[in-house]
């Protein structure tokens, strides 16, 4: 054992000289890593900010799929990609994922744990591990701050704890998009109301359940339709779409009618552009409180047990949308929502106030928090940057082909 604390010492000695020496420069390094591309929509608001700042350098790598590495940043413009096993060479300050990862950098960084999502799935609102080798935790809410400190994975007052938001959530309150806008860009007509299907992924989904049947049925109706789909259920792989090429399964249904498929993989404009939300159980469909709009849940049992959903919030999404199990049941609560959108407001508000912090300045927050990890003196332009909805205007990213 002395040995062992003897060696972990030595090696903590030689990456504190390691990390001094590299910021004589004043110049810093930030690794972001990701599994898809929603991923990179994350930390994508920050990024941008940041990049007003000279002295910073943003990396972007896939730790666990290095030959998706092009397609999972497909949609990112001007960044600079690298392979893991050169990024394990080099020294970084800061080290940003989204989701469970841990890319090995033997030279040390500062770890950053943003989280990719508020939908309290795959175990994430009640670990079973510590979550204490993380020098930073970005937590959306104090709800999963609270359920950390409950399940041991962190301490009471831990230091590791920064109470953030959700950056990419500030786009649906900051006026970064607008109905108008975004229906545009889908040649779609502005007087006829717009529903958004947007269900998770998974074998258990109601996509894979009863999407086809249920995008047929609201195209009977005077409706736009969009259909957004998760970025995993894009991947051809039998354990994210069942094995499904749902793009080529939509296409015909879609074809001649006022439907579409979402071609961007970030869901925000899909959101603001909604009149009413369709989904099953997803983290978008939380997000989509914030726009306080009628919301329909597909009620999938056997998705909540694959996909491991925290029994809270299977009730919490319930209290504040219209629940049913059929596509003929859907499509009346449709009906019911587009006709009184004042139903369940309450409930709405409370949910979106619980799971996301002080929306619209999330992503200032994280941008100064970043600042303090890698030890650099905010930039003025980079928190104005931050603090300030994208400049437009802004463009939707056109469908390509982010796949294995």
């Amino acid at each position: 054992m002395k040995a062992y604390a003897l060696a972990r010492g030595v090696l903590a000695s030689l990456r504190s000289f390691d990390r001094q020496l590299g910021q004589r420069s004043g110049r810093r390094r930030i690794l972001v890593d990701a599994r898809t591309p929603v991923n990179f929509t994350m930390i994508a608001r920050v990024y941008r900010a940041l990049q007003r700042d000279p002295r910073v350098q943003f990396y972007f790598t896939a730790s666990e799929e290095p030959s998706r590495l092009r397609a999972i940043y497909c949609e990112a413009r001007d960044v600079r990609l690298i392979h893991p096993a050169r990024a394990a060479w080099m020294r970084f300050d800061a080290y940003v994922a989204s989701d469970d990862m841990w890319a090995i950098l033997p030279r040390g960084t500062c770890r950053i744990q943003t989280f990719h999502g508020v939908g309290g799935k795959y175990g994430f609102d009640a670990p079973t591990r510590s979550m204490r080798m993380w020098d930073r935790l970005f937590f959306p809410n104090e709800r999963r701050l609270r359920n950390f400190v409950k399940a041991g994975a962190i301490d009471p007052g831990a230091p590791n704890a920064r109470l953030i938001g959700l950056p990419k959530a500030d786009a649906l309150v900051d006026g970064t998009w607008t109905r108008e806008a975004v229906l545009a860009e889908l040649r779609m007509d502005p007087s006829r109301p717009t529903v958004l299907y947007a269900p998770t992924w998974s074998p258990a989904s109601s996509l894979n359940a009863m999407g086809i049947d249920l995008v047929r049925a609201l195209l009977d109706r005077d409706l736009n339709v969009i259909v957004k789909l998760h970025d995993r259920s894009r991947d051809l792989r039998p354990r994210y779409s069942g094995g499904v090429d749902w793009v080529a399964r939509l296409r015909p249904v879609l074809a001649g009618r006022t439907g579409v498929i979402a071609p961007a993989h970030d869901i925000s404009p899909y959101l603001v552009a909604a009149d009413l939300m369709i989904t099953d159980h997803s983290s978008a469909g939380f997000e989509f409180l914030l726009r306080d709009r009628p919301l329909v849940r597909i009620d999938r049992p056997e998705l909540y047990r694959l996909a491991n959903v925290h029994p809270d919030y299977v009730a919490l999404l319930g209290s504040a949308s219209d629940s049913v199990e059929t596509v003929s049941e859907a499509v009346r609560a449709v009906e019911r929502g587009l006709v009184n959108p004042e139903e369940r407001r309450a409930a709405r508000q409370a949910v979106a106030s619980d799971l996301f912090y002080r929306p619209g300045g999330a992503t200032s927050r994280a941008v100064r928090q970043l600042y303090e990890a890698i030890e650099l003196e905010p930039a003025a332009a980079a928190l104005t940057a931050a603090a300030t909805r994208l400049a437009g205007p802004h463009r939707i990213a056109q469908e390509v082909a982010c796949r294995p």
